[in-house]
């Protein structure tokens, strides 16, 4: 039997070993092109198939568009394998401030990704309907919401980092409260929610890749 233990000492020695400021990059450039395949995704293929929203029109759009559905699946399992590579990256640049911090940052990203990974297997393969997986997507969304607030007390407390992006992670941890519970808002003011939700990930995630030379290495 192969052990697996000498790829896991490889994926020990390679986050050990990145350095902040190309850590800082790859959380920057996977940021930005989920973003780019969530809007893809969500928008233009099956709507509330990444965020969630409408249970009942998700599982008309897959009824009605099953091909479109094999597509968007491929799509949304290559942003949780980003949203992966962002948490150990984010691991890297929080280190210097606070290791379990940025360790718990991480963990709550990856359970995040692992958790939706798991709903959209099941999913695709019919172990679960499409009920079931919105409420595994929305657990997953808790651990996401949960990531975000810590995030947001790490930069905080960085020395490094401004206080300002921390603040605004903080409140976007907050807004995501919007999937757990249904406040019927007006259109305009659920919009300015979900783009608090995106400009606080993107503020940081730009500042990341032009400061990423200027950060403390471990």
């Amino acid at each position: 039997m192969t052990s697996n233990k000498p790829k896991e000492n490889n994926m020990k020695n390679f986050i050990t070993n990145l350095s902040t400021s190309k850590a800082a990059m790859v959380v920057g450039i996977a940021f930005i092109t989920s973003i780019f395949i969530v809007t893809l995704v969500d928008d233009f293929l099956l709507a509330n198939f990444v965020v969630p929203g409408d249970t009942e029109a998700l599982a008309n759009y897959i009824e009605a568009n099953g091909r479109l559905f094999g597509v968007a699946v491929v799509g949304y399992l290559v942003v949780l394998v980003l949203d992966s590579i962002i948490g150990l990256a984010l691991y890297v640049v929080l280190k210097p401030t606070n290791k379990n911090l940025a360790s718990l940052t991480a963990v709550l990203r990856l359970l995040y990704a692992f958790t939706l990974i798991i709903g959209l297997f099941a999913l695709t393969f019919q172990v679960i309907d499409v009920y079931g997986y919105a409420s595994i997507k929305l657990l997953g969304y808790i651990f996401f919401a949960l990531h975000i607030f810590v995030l947001g007390y790490s930069v905080f407390k960085s020395e490094y980092m401004p206080k300002s992006l921390g603040v605004l992670l903080v409140v976007a941890s907050f807004t995501y409260i919007v999937f757990f519970v249904d406040f019927h808002l007006p259109k305009t003011l659920e919009a300015i929610t979900m783009s608090t939700m995106a400009i606080a990930e993107l503020s940081l995630s730009i500042w990341l890749m032009l400061k990423r030379n200027e950060l403390p290495e471990n």
